[in-house]
């Protein structure tokens, strides 16, 4: 069945195929570009430690637990030499303790057995864990205040706005 109608249909192939590649590739360097400045390292780091308190808190009442995300911080962990060294610190043990998690949660998956979780204990996270998303929304904070509203940064979602308040607890709308 020929879904372009006619004999030739394959040279329409030859110009979709390459505009899907080009279009997946543009989206794909525009997520790694858009963790250049400082303030984008810390933004993502903030979502992933969002999105990581969420399977903390839900842990132990979820039938199938998923593992934390960490490509941020396989991303960025060489360049956050800008941090405090508390904040250095409480980022770079929650990732390593959220390393160690995931690589529990594969064991598990590999044997296909719960036991493996049954042992993981989630509650000594919530401190480095807590303390990182804090650091990191202060060093957000008072780093954005300082560029002041529209100095190049993207806001939210890359809209130019230069807005504050793009995170909870950041004091905006």
């Amino acid at each position: 069945m020929d879904f372009f109608g006619g004999e030739g249909g394959g040279s329409q192939w030859m110009l979709i195929i390459p505009l899907i590649v080009l279009i997946v590739f543009s989206i794909f360097m525009r997520r790694r570009k858009s963790e250049n400045s400082p303030q984008d390292i810390v933004m993502s780091l903030i979502s992933d430690l969002h999105s990581n308190q969420r399977v903390v808190e839900q842990f132990e009442s979820q039938t199938r637990p998923t593992k934390l995300k960490i490509g941020s911080w396989q991303r960025n962990r060489d360049k956050i030499g800008f941090l405090d060294e508390t904040t250095r610190s409480n980022v770079s043990n929650f990732f390593k303790m959220a390393e160690d998690f995931n690589l529990q949660m594969d064991t598990a998956k590999r044997y296909k057995t719960t036991s493996y979780l049954s042992g993981m204990n989630t509650e000594k996270m919530r401190e480095p864990l807590t303390k990182s998303i804090e650091g990191l929304q202060e060093w957000l904070k008072v780093n954005m205040q300082q560029m002041g509203p529209g100095t190049g940064n993207q806001g939210c979602m890359g809209g130019g706005s230069g807005r504050q308040g793009c995170l909870p607890g950041m004091g905006g709308g």
